[in-house]
């Protein structure tokens, strides 16, 4: 969540393994109070990538004799990004003979948190390594790079006894709220010991309009394109192959949007909005009444109506695919003021099975077979997948042989039908 300069970060880390193996450390421009760390509800964002997910939508062919058409949209949300991590345990007499400052240290739900700040990056590393932190060739670099900005770290791993306590058997986000007038997100210290690219969702909530990179192109997701039938069934590998090769198309150097619009409403909405309760869970604080101060203060604050339904939130999806050879540099983050909608989105038409015969018939079938042999080149191009297969995979209303435009037989010149 973004207004002005305040900023809540919601983390969420698809962590596969032992928890006594993960740990998080993530570069934050303040020392933070034990009432800015909170742990966050993974319910509210599943809702959050359900409602603003790539989906496909269902069209159906009418009666060529008789028009009416139905609509339906198939929601697919996708999966967030994974994040690789080490040990953690806390020694302040050796942090400060190393010039490391244990700024702050708290427990907060499931959560070990220590605030550090440190005046060297060769110290802090020596500090990790020696608390059990797996600490790449190529950390120190990039340690020093936030300690010249003035960054302190925020190093959280998990408690075990309080684990066990709680009850949750999955890692529950960890969420952050400050002030800075720096609005990005730092992602070169998860590259230095990830194995292979990292895959980074953002959503991102504002109250001006869609958010993008400044440092990096962000490209549009290619939407409205019309595909096979059978990719209904095969919508998951369909998106990752055709987001793979986005990627490659764009030099594995662009971040993509995917969804850019205003909760008030959608046509039609993928997942029900979020509740104002879900929300405010998230960050948002503008749908509130007002404060006593920040009324005296001049700040304007919108009511929203109340329980769920239509919120008066902008929600920017971003997704990004990134390497350290790729993306050199954190993600710096800007509110363009642009409330104009898109969403990723695929259109399937399913064909018209009857056999009446009218004279719309006769024609419906020959433009059926034109849009299928368009279709399964569009797939082809979006994807790389291999025509022949695709061409097997369609069901065919030209009699079998893929060509839309061969002569028509004989029979289907006296009757006008397959």
């Amino acid at each position: 969540m973004r207004e002005e300069d305040r900023t809540v970060l919601t983390m969420s880390a698809d962590f596969k393994g032992d928890p006594r193996e993960f740990a998080m450390v993530v570069p934050v421009p303040t020392v933070l109070q034990r009432g800015q760390i909170h742990v966050g509800d993974q319910a509210a964002i599943d809702h959050l990538d359900a409602y603003t997910a790539p989906r496909l939508v269902e069209y159906f062919d009418p009666d060529p004799c008789a028009r009416v058409m139905e609509e339906r949209a198939m929601p697919m949300a996708m999966g967030r990004a994974s994040r690789d991590a080490a040990k953690s345990a806390a020694d302040a007499l050796r942090a400060r003979a190393l010039g490391v400052t244990i700024e702050a240290s708290y427990t907060v739900g499931e959560y070990d948190i220590l605030l550090l700040s440190a005046k060297q990056s060769g110290g802090l590393t020596t500090w990790l390594t020696e608390n059990g932190y797996k600490v790449p060739p190529g950390a120190s670099r990039v340690l020093r790079s936030y300690l010249r900005q003035g960054m302190k770290f925020f190093v959280a791993k998990v408690n075990l006894n309080e684990k066990s306590r709680l009850g949750f058997t999955y890692l529950r986000p960890l969420q952050m709220a400050y002030e800075s007038s720096k609005y990005m997100l730092p992602i070169r210290l998860g590259m230095v010991n990830a194995d292979g690219p990292q895959e980074l969702f953002v959503f991102a909530l504002t109250r001006t309009g869609r958010v993008e990179t400044t440092n990096y192109r962000t490209v549009r997701l290619p939407s409205d394109a019309e595909i096979p039938e059978f990719v209904q069934e095969e919508f998951g590998d369909f998106y990752r192959d055709m987001f793979t090769r986005q990627v490659l198309r764009q030099s594995g150097e662009a971040v993509f949007l995917e969804y850019a619009w205003d909760m008030a409403w959608c046509d039609p909405c993928a997942a029900d909005p979020l509740s104002r309760e879900e929300l405010r869970g998230l960050g948002v604080t503008w749908l509130d009444p007002p404060s006593g101060d920040e009324a005296a203060g001049g700040r304007a604050v919108r009511r929203a109506p109340p329980g769920g339904g239509a919120q008066n939130v902008f929600v920017t999806r971003l997704h990004v695919r990134y390497d350290a050879k790729h993306f050199p540099e954190d993600l710096t983050l800007h509110e363009t003021g642009d409330r104009s909608n898109f969403q990723g989105r695929f259109v399937i038409r399913h064909a018209w099975k009857g056999d009446r015969d009218c004279p719309g018939a006769a024609e419906y079938r020959r433009a059926l077979r034109r849009r299928q042999a368009k279709e399964a080149e569009t797939l082809a191009d979006l994807t790389g997948w291999d025509m022949d297969t695709i061409r097997r995979k369609m069901r065919w209303e030209d009699g079998g042989d893929g060509d839309p435009d061969r002569p028509r037989s004989w029979w289907e010149r006296i009757w006008g039908s397959r």
